[in-house]
């Protein structure tokens, strides 16, 4: 069972159980202090529907009246929690690490203010809108030695830790492929707030549409998986398929990442007819499937037998990106740079989106050098 399931739906049981967690002074020492940057990312419903009890949001940054209003009364939130400024959050919360929930462009502020601060931050996906941006996001996570993390989905996932067992197991042979399909039928056809679709289907503040929001899942895996290789050329087209709906970005995205022995298709949309985070990985020897989360299935090329195959458990704290900042914070655990959160990966995410980028608006596959 995922650790999220129902993270859009807030019953009434569980908002009174968040705002006695909230409203209470943190006795617990052993408790996370978290801040919360903004409420207009539908993602942070995760936090409020979790069970925290590592953790305690001690304020939340958010000026948009309809996103307070909306959060105040389904999760029971005391007025004291809000703060207007990073300013204010600091001086009265004393947060000792930040998740932000805000604009993707508006990472590198949060960044700007809470690392020199030596405030670890976690972001949603992707790191930054530009490359130019996660540059310098890096530059102050290295240079104020504080943890930046990112955050997906798909750094949750079972199927996605075993995937790359069995990759570096070398039984199957070597990658030839691999396939990311991730995507929905759309964000306005799911039901995303108003908060929510004002900056994700705006090119500016998300960066993209398609391209940003789903391609990043299989940038993010892929650099993973090939130990942070890099490709030669990168090619992609965006699409509108639907420019009423969203008239500004693209909606149905595909990129092929060139490598000299190897290549990647990522197949970003809000195009799919249904709910799709999946990859596919072609070996000498075999093929994977990852399904979602846990369901995996591995076609044998000699045998030609086809067979479902369960992933091996992970820690509850790869399950949780907020027990992963409990356990950075409280107990020194280190994060990677090149693993699915870490900085160098994520670096080179928004590298690989920016170059397909400008690969769509020049109609030419793009050289990995030009950036």
């Amino acid at each position: 069972m995922k650790i999220f399931k129902g993270l859009f739906l807030g019953s009434l049981l569980s908002g009174f159980f968040l705002s006695s967690t909230l409203a209470q002074s943190s006795q617990d020492k052993t408790k996370l202090k978290l801040g919360i940057i903004g409420l207009v990312h539908d993602h942070v419903h995760w936090i409020f529907n979790r069970d925290n009890h590592d953790l305690e949001v001690v304020g939340i940054v958010e000026t948009n009246p309809a996103a307070i209003k909306k959060f105040k009364e389904r999760y029971q939130i005391d007025d004291a929690l809000f703060f207007s400024s990073y300013e204010d959050l600091m001086r009265e919360a004393k947060p000792e690490t930040v998740s932000a929930f805000n604009e993707t462009a508006e990472h590198l502020d949060v960044a700007s203010f809470f690392l020199p601060k030596n405030i670890p931050v976690m972001v949603e996906k992707p790191l930054a809108t530009s490359y130019a941006d996660a540059q310098e996001m890096v530059r102050l996570s290295e240079k104020h030695q504080t943890p930046l993390l990112v955050n997906y989905e798909t750094s949750w996932y079972e199927s996605t830790y075993e995937t790359k067992a069995l990759i570096e197991d070398g039984a199957l042979g070597k990658p030839k492929k691999l396939v990311f399909n991730t995507g929905h039928m759309g964000p306005v056809e799911i039901g995303c707030s108003p908060e929510f679709l004002a900056w994700l289907t705006d090119p500016v503040l998300n960066g993209g549409g398609a391209v940003t929001d789903f391609g990043c899942y299989g940038a993010n895996i892929s650099t993973w998986l090939l130990e942070g290789r890099t490709p030669e050329r990168v090619t992609a087209v965006l699409k509108q398929t639907k420019p009423s709906i969203y008239p500004k970005v693209d909606d149905d995205t595909t990129i092929i990442l060139d490598y000299d022995d190897l290549q990647v298709v990522i197949q970003a949309s809000w195009n799919w007819t249904h709910h799709r985070k999946d990859m596919e990985v072609y070996l000498d020897k075999a093929s994977i499937y990852a399904l979602d989360a846990t369901r995996m299935r591995i076609l044998e090329y000699d045998s030609g037998k086809e067979q479902t195959h369960e992933p091996q458990s992970i820690e509850t704290y790869q399950k949780d990106p907020f027990r992963l900042l409990v356990e950075m914070v409280k107990q020194g655990r280190k994060v990677d740079s090149h693993s699915l959160y870490g900085t160098s990966n994520n670096l080179t995410v928004v590298k690989l989106l920016e170059l397909a980028k400008r690969s769509a608006d020049l109609e030419r596959t793009v050289e990995w050098t030009e950036l």
